[in-house]
């Protein structure tokens, strides 16, 4: 209970940051797209200054999160399918002006656009589910085998 409370609250705060910073506007977003604004791209490269070495830190000490677990970040050498899921998460990105934090954002704001964006990706999500679970890869990426799951 203590861990879903701390979780709200965060969570709570995080939107309020999203709202303040006016991120769930489909404006801003397409304004910091046509590179007319640059506060988003400021917005964003502050959180990774600040969680980037902070991590790295966490990790090297053998961090153990509230919940246990030990930090462990993964490191992978950018894929074509990485650069297929940017380019479609871009595309979505600028169609709807939103992704999912500013797009519940939006919903909590009244907008209409949030239920919108918020049924296209829950149809994505289901979408690659079905996609993935055609094809499942097993392996550790060296040696990898195409298994279909029934």
């Amino acid at each position: 209970m203590r861990m879903n409370t701390i979780g709200f609250t965060i969570g709570i705060l995080f939107g309020g940051l999203l709202a303040g910073a006016q991120l769930h506007e489909y404006d801003t977003i397409h304004a910091m797209l046509r590179l007319q604004e640059a506060d988003v791209y400021f917005l964003m490269a502050s959180a990774i200054a600040v969680s980037a070495p902070l991590l790295w830190i966490l990790e090297r000490r053998n961090h153990q999160t509230p919940l246990g677990g030990r930090i462990s970040l993964s490191r992978s050498m950018p894929q074509r399918h990485h650069v297929k899921g940017g380019a479609l998460f871009g595309v979505g990105w600028a169609i709807a002006g939103t992704c999912p934090a500013p797009a519940l954002v939006m919903l909590s704001s009244g907008a209409f656009l949030g239920v919108v964006a918020m049924a296209g990706i829950f149809l994505g999500l289901h979408l690659n589910t079905a996609r993935a679970s055609e094809a499942a890869p097993i392996g550790d990426g060296e040696h990898r085998e195409l298994v279909t799951v029934a």
